[in-house]
This record gives structure tokens, C-alpha cells and sequence, in this order.
């Protein structure tokens, strides 16, 4: 992973975290569920997003690594057995 990757990541990740950190408040404060609900999916779908940006990267140093070193096989199946445990 790059060093633009991995700040890119931490700083979607952070965000995440301020955003769970607000779904906890809205529900000390008692808001509704349907307000907490749509918060949630909200965040499920930016882990999604980072998660599919961490899965791309890995699968582009894997076929990368196994073309340079002639190692295809055993490197896909370490790569789908990583993109089969993600999803």
C-alpha cells in the first residue's frame, strides 16, 4: 500500500469513527430509530466503500507480486481465499 493509499484509507476511516461516535449521541439523546437506522446503513455503506478500496489494492499487489515471480497460482488462491473472507 502507498503512502497516498494508507492516508486516504485512515482518513475515510476516521470520518467512519466520527460518524459512529454521532450515531452513539443521537442515541443517548434519545433520537428514533428510523433516524439511527438510516445513520447505520449510511455508515455500513462507507466501511463497504473502504473495504472495496482495501480489496482492489490488495488484489493489484497480489497479481503484481505473482507475475513478476512466476508465482500465479498459489498467489491467486491466497487471493481469492482474502476476497471470499471480505465479502
Amino acid at each position: 500500500m502507498s503512502e497516498n493509499q494508507r492516508h486516504a484509507i485512515e482518513a475515510r476511516l476516521a470520518r467512519i469513527e466520527g460518524h459512529i461516535h454521532a450515531v452513539h449521541r443521537m442515541a443517548h439523546e434519545g433520537r428514533g430509530y428510523p433516524d439511527l437506522v438510516h445513520q447505520i446503513v449510511a455508515i455500513r455503506g462507507s466501511l463497504d466503500s473502504v473495504l472495496q478500496a482495501i480489496v482492489e489494492d490488495l488484489v493489484q499487489e497480489f497479481v503484481t507480486t505473482a507475475s513478476s515471480k512466476g508465482r500465479a497460482p498459489p498467489v491467486v488462491e491466497a487471493l481469492r481465499e482474502v476476497v471470499a473472507s471480505a465479502l
